[in-house]
């Protein structure tokens, strides 16, 4: 865990350039609107947003009422209310998507893809919830079916994040995997859900990656190298990763009110996890 003084200069460092080139690409429009100063500084709201998953507090609200309005009194003397500061939330939704590109890791040959599921309520209350209609679906996986959306990710030996994509809980995990690897290179471990030899054999001839994917149950086994095959059972490197974010970055909850702070919780999950010191890893070198 970064310090909060190491965090924040990381953060700003990020804002001084991405903002002048936002309000440059910006299209303009005829209408007039009243841009009205903050006491906050978008830095600042992206700091705050960021160290609550890198707390112990499992509640927002506890944690800003508690750290930030009377522990870090003296790093944000002009913080504002919960209710005000909840509602400057989704404005950080474009920068911190940005930013966790920022904070992806390097490409080293070796990576491993899997998809997990990000369930929004209890499958009891699928009937009545109504905050993610049009948005979330219905999906299954090998622990059973859920109601949200799917995170799909690439990481690499090192336990670093290189892409991720959030889709609806229906969508097969196959379907993103061509954009998901488009910039990077060698092999990609995936298990039994990414068999596909159309996808496999595309990846090779158009982007010059080796999908090499678990077989399942009904199929031949085929000759790999050694090396392969003792990588292929590492991969549960991914699923580590997979957990660290459920249950330290806490990326899944069900207590969201809207699909904007639904994203950003997610964005800053995974970019309280990119700038974790330790990540679990192979150790290849």
């Amino acid at each position: 865990m970064l310090s909060l003084d190491a965090l924040f200069c990381d953060v700003d460092d990020f804002c001084q350039v991405f903002e002048p080139q936002r309000h440059q690409e910006l299209l303009s429009s005829c209408k007039r609107y009243r841009h009205r100063s903050r006491s906050l500084s978008l830095s600042e709201v992206m700091t705050i947003l960021i160290a609550f998953h890198q707390s112990h507090y499992r509640n927002f609200k506890h944690f800003y009422l508690l750290m930030v309005r009377h522990y870090w009194q003296k790093a944000f003397p002009k913080a504002v209310s919960y209710q005000r500061f909840v509602a400057w939330m989704p404005s950080s939704l474009v920068p911190l998507c940005a930013y966790l590109c920022d904070c992806y890791g390097d490409c080293t040959g070796i990576s491993f893809i899997d998809a997990t599921s990000i369930k929004v309520c209890h499958n009891r209350r699928i009937a009545q919830h109504r905050v993610f209609n049009g948005h979330a679906a219905r999906g299954k996986t090998s622990v059973g079916w859920f109601f949200g959306f799917k995170l799909h990710l690439v990481i690499n030996d090192r336990g670093e994040l290189l892409h991720v994509q959030i889709t609806p809980g229906n969508i097969d995990d196959r379907k993103p995997v061509v954009e998901l690897l488009r910039n990077l290179f060698g092999k990609v471990f995936g298990d039994k859900g990414y068999v596909s030899q159309a996808l496999a054999q595309h990846l090779k001839e158009e982007h010059d990656v080796m999908l090499i994917a678990k077989p399942r149950r009904n199929m031949k086994n085929r000759l790999m190298l050694w090396q392969d095959t003792f990588i292929a059972r590492k991969r549960a490197l991914i699923e580590t990763v997979i957990d660290q974010l459920k249950n330290i970055s806490q990326i899944e909850h069900s207590r969201h009110r809207s699909p904007a702070n639904f994203c950003v919780n997610l964005l800053c999950g995974l970019i309280a996890y990119c700038h974790q010191p330790k990540k679990p890893s192979l150790q290849l070198n």
